[in-house]
């Protein structure tokens, strides 16, 4: 399972030495977009010079600052940087402390979607099974998402574990997530990265979806995209064509999801990423006896490879939440978390990091993380960082709760 992290970079290089990949001109097209596993984007938009400075909403919290928290523990890395628990010095509250680095972002050229990871941030605050947006603030050369701290452990951490759930669990799970994945489409967000490192369990065993990077804003329900992007064994077979997608593709998504909780691998998997691609665009699928009628029917639903008839496609998530599959899920309780959920993390407190990999919890915090640059070093390269994020910084108002 491990072997799932790798990014294509290993792929990529491997490819001299396995001419399977050169045999299929779908992949052969693939191939040629770019290789960043996680963040892949086919058209990267320049560097913001000051006069394309994003400005995206409330202006900045002046109070906030690194100082106003100890920083704990390392409970997550990303391509730019770390989640962190941390204790707020005030008032002694936990939180997970998102901090990003602001060249390597530019460098990779991705503020846009750090960008939209804030602004979704900012939409998702009622919704029970997304994770919610404190504040967020900036120095000049990191910035800081102060959000819920979430310690039951990624989704992926417990199929790790237990290689595969059985149905009426995965059908919590899998009901929790399509409630949250349906929220996002009523505001016109479509997800794009649903996969099990980005579902988070609480304290009780809930749902908490969590990274908004790959998200995209203002799809109406009959609106598509195009950008290639996503996480290999996730793809949806339009994504893969270059084709424009819909928000279908997270149904897609949430099928591929819901298929590894019940087999333990993602429908389509190969180790060899280009054989990977060829199974989701051409291979059947095929679902062994071992599940119930309801599943099968609902998974060849959702992993049609046909977007326009693919289950979703016409009514969205009141589709899914009608199918047979979820008649024993009451939907109004399920959103009040009136269900008791399957599993209990077990977790005796804040502290309690037993679910977190020790990969993460082991390494050293960065001194640097509570600090802000010495505004006499400032370099060019900071200074243009900086001026990149213009507005990203965000400070609830008194009559809102986040």
């Amino acid at each position: 399972m491990k072997q799932r992290r790798m990014g294509l970079n290993d792929f990529i290089q491997r490819l001299a030495t396995n001419s399977y990949a050169c045999k299929h001109p779908e992949v052969t097209s693939i191939l040629n977009l770019p290789q960043d596993a996680e963040l892949m984007n086919a058209n990267p938009s320049p560097p913001p010079s000051p006069s394309q400075q994003i400005n995206l909403g409330p202006s900045s919290n002046p109070s906030a600052k690194p100082s106003d928290f100890h920083f704990l523990k390392v409970i997550g890395k990303g391509s730019f940087g770390k989640v962190l628990l941390a204790r707020h010095r005030t008032d002694d509250q936990f939180y997970a402390v998102k901090v990003l680095q602001k060249k390597a972002i530019l460098k990779k050229k991705e503020e846009k979607h750090i960008m939209s990871e804030r602004n979704v941030l900012l939409k998702n605050v009622k919704h029970p099974f997304l994770v919610g947006l404190h504040y967020s603030f900036q120095t000049a050369d990191k910035l800081y998402f102060i959000l819920d701290y979430i310690n039951g452990g990624e989704l992926f951490y417990h199929l790790q574990r237990e290689r595969c759930f059985l149905e009426p669990r995965a059908r919590f799970y899998a009901a929790e997530i399509a409630s949250a994945l349906g929220y996002l489409h009523s505001l016109n967000i479509v997800y794009r990265d649903l996969k099990p490192e980005n579902i988070l369990l609480d304290s009780q065993g809930h749902i908490i979806l969590t990274d908004f990077g790959l998200c995209k804003e203002n799809i109406e329900p009959n609106g598509t995209t195009s950008t290639f992007c996503g996480t290999p064994e996730y793809l949806a077979p339009e994504v893969l064509h270059k084709q424009p997608y819909d928000r279908t593709v997270d149904w897609w998504c949430l099928g591929a999801v819901l298929y590894e909780m019940l087999y333990g691998l993602p429908p389509f998997y190969s180790r060899n990423t280009a054989e990977m691609y060829d199974n989701i665009l051409n291979k059947p699928l095929q679902l062994k006896p071992n599940i119930s009628n309801a599943a099968r029917h609902l998974l060849e639903g959702l992993l049609q490879k046909d977007r326009t008839k693919r289950l979703g496609c016409k009514d969205d998530f009141l589709e899914i939440k009608n199918h047979i599959f979820f008649s024993p899920i009451n939907w109004d309780d399920l959103n009040a978390k009136k269900i008791t959920p399957p599993f209990n993390p077990n977790v005796t407190g804040p502290n309690d990091l037993r679910h977190f990999d020790p990969e993460f919890t082991d390494e050293p915090v960065p001194s640097s993380i509570g600090c802000s640059p010495d505004s006499t070093l400032v370099t060019a390269s900071i200074k243009e960082a900086s001026e990149a994020f213009v507005g990203f910084s965000y400070a609830p108002s008194m009559d809102s709760y986040l």
